[in-house]
């Protein structure tokens, strides 16, 4: 921590570092007088207060005002931040332990639900009552966390009296998140300036508090991370790989966005001849060299196939047998990411441990169905079994495919959505001339028919997943009356 020098005469001088840990102060060295960043007991007489004169800000805790409703709206900048970062990918919580002390009970629910959240699974949190002063009594004889997560109801001077007794007795590299009651910007820059990690005040979501914990530990080197979209079928020949290569494409082209579509079924992958592509090198290779891939080996690996797209191919042979590591996976998935805002995985039909944990991990999933019954069910378990491992994340998008295929009883559309409680997000009419094309042709549907139903719903379903609008097009340029006796 770095206190503020004795020659500044503000309080609320900005010259401190936000993410410095925090810690007691340090030891003064010879010849330098000794400052107290934080203000101790009072030796004689009342401590001055430096929030004397200013306006008492408003609590999120204060009772409503003649029967007047109490506010239900959240906090305008921080939803704003956290649609902001949906947007691309999200970063996961290191192995650390948190421990959150909390002064309501509806605050200690929250942060039950985000310790759950797949992105705090490494962490260890552990859940205490009695908000910033429990804390101060707790760790008089114990070791302070990694991490420590406080809420307190206090005053602003008697909050800054607390947080001093707590820097006594804590350990040097803990972060502190300090949820309080008081929404004021003095305030907020005198904790910055004692080394409090983040500041944060009610309403909050789980998914608000998650993203305030993953941006202390986020990589600093490598502050960037795409979105990661999973495609998988609910039974075998669902058509899946079609629609995750279409859908890369669609992403590629109509968002202008950088693409990497990684094919995952190493021995039957049918991205190389979807795209027309035959690699030298492919996802295998970045499987069994995982600890080598860095971008510049990761760019040599991957196939060209537009300015914007381009390609992890399976080897889609059978003469070798791939014994890798389910880590490996999320591992080179990882790295992916780190280059790239998107990246789209073509998942095999298979229930493993690695594709379990690619479908959990991703920021979309993406099943593919057909309107019968066994890809009724097996997309009914699939759902159950994301849904209870990923709590607070957006249900995954089902889309129905092969749609009026001749001579096939079909479910029809309402019923399957009943049945998986959600609707699908798209259907996909069946056309055997089009998709037989563009297969045989290593071509997309919007090459082979742009006009088609099926490349429209395509074209929908990039940008329902990219979470982005196609940039605009420039308005046609106005004729003049010179134009017209030119021509």
């Amino acid at each position: 921590m770095k206190p503020q020098s004795a020659e500044s005469s503000d309080p609320f001088d900005l010259d401190f570092e936000a993410d410095d840990d925090f810690s007691g102060p340090p030891a003064a060295t010879a010849g330098e007088p000794q400052h107290d960043p934080i203000p101790g007991p009072p030796v004689a007489g009342p401590a001055p207060d430096p929030f004397e004169g200013l306006s008492t800000p408003e609590t999120a805790s204060a009772p409503p005002q003649d029967g007047a409703p109490a506010a239900t709206t959240g906090n305008p900048i921080a939803e704003m931040i956290a649609s902001a970062e949906a947007a691309l990918g999200e970063h996961t919580v290191p192995r650390i332990t948190i421990h959150a002390f909390c002064a309501r009970a509806e605050t200690g629910e929250m942060v039950e639900k985000a310790a759950g959240d797949r992105r705090m699974e490494r962490a260890k949190t552990v859940v205490h009552q009695g908000g910033l002063a429990a804390a101060v009594d707790f760790y008089q004889n114990q070791p302070t966390p990694s991490l420590l997560l406080l809420e307190s109801q206090d005053p602003a001077a008697q909050l800054l009296d607390l947080l001093g007794r707590l820097a006594e007795v804590c350990d040097p590299g803990t972060k502190v998140v300090l949820i309080g009651a008081a929404n004021d910007i003095s305030l907020y820059r005198e904790l910055m300036r004692r080394g409090v990690s983040e500041y944060l005040v009610p309403p909050l979501s789980a998914l608000q508090l998650i993203a305030a914990i993953t941006a202390l530990y986020a990589d600093p080197a490598q502050p960037f991370i795409g979105r990661q979209i999973a495609f998988c079928g609910a039974r075998g020949g669902a058509g899946a790989s079609t629609l995750a290569h279409n859908v890369a494409h669609r992403i590629s082209e109509i968002m202008g966005a950088n693409t990497v579509l990684v094919d995952l079924d190493l021995a039957f992958g049918t991205a190389g001849l979807d795209f027309n592509q035959d690699p030298l090198h492919g996802v295998a290779d970045a499987l069994t060299q995982p600890d080598r891939l860095d971008p510049v080996l990761m760019e040599r690996m991957m196939a060209r196939c537009s300015d914007h797209l381009s390609l992890f191919a399976a080897p889609a042979s059978l003469e070798k047998d791939f014994e890798i590591a389910p880590e490996t996976y999320e591992d080179v998935a990882n790295k992916i990411r780190a280059s790239t805002p998107y990246v789209v995985l073509d998942l095999p039909h298979a229930w493993t441990s690695w594709t379990r944990r690619l479908l959990i991990t991703s920021d979309d999933l993406v099943i593919v169905a057909e309107p019968e019954l066994t890809s009724l069910r097996n997309a009914k378990n699939i759902i159950d079994r994301i849904r209870s491992a990923r709590p607070n994340d957006s249900a995954p998008r089902v889309v129905l495919n092969k749609v009026g295929l001749p001579g096939r009883p079909e479910i029809p559309v309402k019923d399957f959505g009943e049945a998986l409680g959600l609707t699908p997000a798209m259907v996909i009419p069946f056309d055997a001339k089009l998709f037989g094309q563009a297969a045989n042709n290593g071509q997309m549907l919007a090459e082979v028919s742009p006009k088609s139903k099926q490349a429209e719903n395509l074209d929908q379903l990039a940008r329902m997943i990219s979470r982005r609008d196609a940039p605009a097009e420039a308005p046609p340029k106005a004729r003049s009356l010179f134009d017209l006796f030119r021509r």
